[in-house]
């Protein structure tokens, strides 16, 4: 774990009690919660497969929370981006 991958756990933690009781319903903050738990301390995804699932349930959760209209396309982004952040990826440059 790096201090980027920290501040993106914390930024995960904190979108999950913003979201709490109005957005997310408790086993989907769980959901969450327990992705970016796996994430910030794996080593290499490929080799991880706790942690590769947790990250499939993510998205399959934020396509569902986009579809309700519980949570915008850009908020559902933006979480992904910091669940993602909490994991050892290698970002490219745009």
């Amino acid at each position: 774990m790096n201090s980027d991958r920290a501040a993106a756990y914390g930024r995960v933690v904190k979108a999950v009690d913003d979201l709490a009781g109005t957005k997310l319903h408790r086993e989907e903050q769980d959901k969450i919660r327990a992705a970016a738990d796996a994430l910030v301390f794996c080593e290499d995804l490929n080799s991880d497969p706790a942690a590769e699932e947790a990250l499939a349930q993510v998205y399959e959760l934020a396509d569902h929370l986009v579809e309700s209209d519980r949570l915008s396309s850009d908020g559902a982004q933006r979480l992904l981006q910091d669940v993602e952040s909490c994991g050892p990826f290698t970002r490219r440059a745009a």
